[in-house]
C-alpha cells in the first residue's frame, strides 16, 4: 500500500495564552523630530508640524484634520473689511440719503424758504409745537395697540426715528419697521407685534375717513367736488374700486391654500389681541383718541401755515382740505407721501377757496414743518437708537 503522508499538526495555543504585541517605536530623526508615520505614507507630515495649505493630516488619535491655509496677501484687506465697524457705517447710510434727497429738491426746498420769509413767525412756531405733539399722538397709538406697557421715552424716541424713517422707504414701511424692531426689543413677539401694526393701520384709517365724512356732513360746502368730478361719476368710481378690490383679494384667498392659512392665523391673533385691548379703558382711550387726534393735529400744522400766510378761508375748511388730500395720497405709495402730498393739498386747497399761488406757499410751509426741519434731526435718533441697540 501506498503510504499516506500526514501533515504535523500545528500547535493551536491555549486558552489561558494571549497573543502579546510588541510595538516597535521608530527611532528618533537625529534633529530630534518624532518619525513620520508609517499609516499616513512616505510623504505624509507630521502630527506636530504644519501642513501644506488645506491640505489632511492624521491626528495623534489616528484621525484625519483638515489643516486651513494661513492667511495670504490677497486675504488680508478681507480680513480688515471684517474688522470695520459695519454698524457705524450702517447709521450713516441714512444721512447720505437724506443729504441725496435735499439735493435734488434744492429748488423745491429753496422756494419754500423764499415764500415763507414773508409769514407771521408767531403762527409759524404754533406750528412747530403742533408738529411735536403729532409724534405724542402716534405714540399713544402705538401703545395702545399692545397690552403691555411700552417704556414711554424710549417709544417717542422711537416714533420720532419712525416719522424720518418713513421718509425715506415707500407705503410708510420705514415707519413699520422701525416700530416692529421697537415692539421686538422690547419683547413682543413677531405674530403679536405684525398684528400690532396692521391694528394701528386699520384704526388710522377708519379714523380718518370717519372724520372726513363727519365734517363733510357737519360742513357741506366745505368741499366742491363738481369741479373735479361730474355729478354722480364720484360714487360710482368708488364703488367699482371697492368691488373689484375686494373680487380680487376673494380669488387670490380661494386660490392659495397656504397663504389663506397664514391670512386666517393672522386675523384670528389680531382679533384676539383687539379683544383683550378694548377690555382696558386706558389702551381703548390710547388707541382710539390717538388715532383721531394725530390727523386733527396734522391739520392743525396746516392751518397754523394758513393763519400765518393770511390764507382767508375758514379753519374747518382747511381741515377738511388736509383730510381728503391725505387720504387720496395715501393710495399713491411714495416715500412719506413726497411729490403726492403736495399737489394733493394744493389741488384741495384750492377747492375750498384758497387761491392758487396761497396754495402753493401753504402746501410747501406745510411740508417745511412737517418733512424737511424734522427729517435731519429724526435721522440723527434713528442711527442712536440702532447704534445703541434699541431697534
Amino acid at each position: 500500500m501506498p503510504e499516506t503522508l500526514i501533515p504535523p499538526e500545528t500547535p493551536t495555543p491555549s486558552e489561558s495564552e494571549t497573543p502579546v504585541q510588541v510595538e516597535t517605536s521608530a527611532p528618533a530623526e537625529p534633529d530630534g523630530q518624532a518619525a513620520p508615520d508609517p499609516r499616513s505614507g512616505a510623504g505624509s507630515t507630521p502630527a506636530d508640524t504644519p501642513a501644506p495649505d488645506g491640505t489632511e493630516r492624521l491626528a495623534p488619535d489616528g484621525t484625519q484634520v483638515l489643516v486651513p491655509a494661513p492667511p495670504t496677501r490677497h486675504s488680508r484687506p478681507l480680513e480688515r473689511l471684517r474688522r470695520l465697524p459695519v454698524r457705524q457705517i450702517i447709521c450713516l447710510v441714512p444721512f447720505a440719503l437724506v443729504a441725496a434727497w435735499a439735493v435734488s429738491n434744492w429748488s423745491l426746498v429753496a422756494s419754500g424758504v423764499s415764500r415763507l420769509g414773508g409769514a407771521h413767525t408767531g403762527w409759524l412756531v404754533m406750528g412747530g409745537v403742533v408738529t411735536g405733539l403729532c409724534w405724542v399722538a402716534a405714540s399713544c397709538v402705538r401703545q395702545g395697540t399692545i397690552v403691555e406697557r411700552l417704556p414711554t421715552g424710549k417709544l417717542l424716541a422711537s416714533q420720532f426715528a419712525a416719522g424720518a424713517a418713513n421718509h425715506l422707504l415707500p407705503a410708510g414701511l420705514g415707519a413699520h419697521v422701525v416700530t416692529l424692531r421697537f415692539l421686538r426689543g422690547c419683547g413682543i413677539p413677531l405674530d403679536r407685534s405684525t398684528a400690532a401694526l396692521a391694528l394701528y393701520s386699520l384704526v388710522e384709517a377708519i379714523a380718518r375717513v370717519g372724520l372726513l365724512v363727519t365734517l363733510v356732513l357737519a360742513f357741506p360746502g366745505a368741499l366742491r367736488l363738481d369741479e373735479l368730478v361730474p355729478p354722480g361719476r364720484a360714487v360710482f368710481t368708488v364703488v367699482l374700486v371697492a368691488v373689484v378690490l375686494i373680487a380680487a383679494v376673494t380669488v387670490v384667498l380661494l386660490v392659495a391654500r397656504r397663504l389663506r392659512r397664514i391670512v386666517f392665523d393672522f386675523l384670528r391673533t389680531a382679533l384676539t389681541d383687539a379683544r383683550a385691548l378694548h377690555k382696558k379703558p386706558s389702551r381703548t382711550l390710547a388707541l382710539w383718541g390717538g388715532a383721531v387726534a394725530f390727523p386733527l393735529l396734522q391739520a392743525g400744522v396746516l392751518v397754523c401755515v394758513a393763519l400765518a400766510l393770511g390764507v382767508s378761508v375758514p379753519w374747518y375748511h382747511i381741515v377738511v382740505a388736509y383730510l381728503a388730500a391725505s387720504i387720496a395720497a395715501g393710495m399713491i405709495p411714495a416715500p412719506g407721501g413726497i411729490g403726492s402730498v403736495e399737489p394733493a393739498l394744493a389741488v384741495a386747497l384750492v377747492m375750498v377757496g384758497a387761491p392758487l399761488v396761497v396754495a402753493t406757499a401753504t402746501v410747501l410751509g406745510f411740508r417745511l414743518l412737517t418733512v424737511w426741519l424734522p427729517l435731519l434731526p429724526g435721522v440723527a435718533v434713528l442711527a442712536a437708537l440702532v447704534r445703541w441697540r434699541i431697534l
